[in-house]
């Protein structure tokens, strides 16, 4: 049996996140690379006619052959919390004078809470992401266990716009074709979703405007047990 050992553990959570820092709206990883995140809206393809599906097929198609990078896409759901909707539904009902009305608003509560009973109601957020490889860099072969950045990360960061930039615009209008409405995420946005992420809750949690930290942002985030 392995002896417990008198060493104190010094890992935190940015080891096992991978990110070095977040700066003007860009994720710049251990290894030198980085990546941006466009979160997009949604189409309800079982609602639509037969030849707009047919239409958003093509579309879809000549996103997919126009492209000359590699994308990923991240669908992040959380249970909803309706509890201040269902409140507001009683303030509406307990005040409305009109008893007809008034009997159709509690029969709508008793629906919606009857929904959430059976079934959780989730909040759906779609995201593409770009990414910029090391390789671009000139970087060859993997790092020492210490993971310290191949260049400066003003560099990085720099050659990292120039090479997403331009695929985040062509991105966007692409989505547009179709009606998908798409807009990259800011550094406060990427730094609440990780936060959230590895301390979820009901509704999320929003930080504080990430211009007043006096240390590397994901250092911050390093410190959450």
């Amino acid at each position: 049996m392995a002896q417990p050992t008198s060493s104190p553990i010094r890992a935190t959570t940015q080891d096992f996140l991978g990110i070095e820092d977040i700066a003007d709206d860009i994720l710049i990883l251990q290894d030198g690379s980085a990546a941006l995140l466009v979160e997009t809206t949604a189409v309800n393809f079982g609602l639509l006619s037969e030849d707009e599906q047919d239409a958003l097929i093509y579309a879809y198609a000549s996103l997919l052959n126009s492209l000359s990078f590699p994308l990923q896409i991240v669908i992040l759901s959380k249970r909803m919390d309706i509890s201040s909707y269902i409140e507001l539904i009683t303030q509406v009902e307990e005040t409305q004078v009109d008893v007809i009305l008034k009997e159709r608003l509690r029969r709508y509560k008793e629906f919606i809470l009857s929904i959430v009973k059976e079934n959780r109601v989730l909040e759906k957020r779609f995201y593409i992401v770009i990414s910029f490889s090391s390789l671009e860099l000139g970087v060859k072969g993997a790092f020492g266990k210490k993971k310290k950045l191949p260049f400066s990360k003003d560099y990085i960061l720099s050659r990292a716009k120039t090479s997403l930039l331009p695929k985040r615009d062509h991105l966007l209008r692409q989505l547009n074709r179709f009606g998908l409405r798409g807009r990259q995420l800011t550094t406060q946005e990427l730094v609440e979703i990780f936060y959230n992420l590895y301390n979820p809750t009901m509704t999320g949690e929003k930080l504080g405007e990430i211009s007043g930290y006096g240390k590397p942002l994901v250092e911050g985030l390093g410190r959450i047990t």
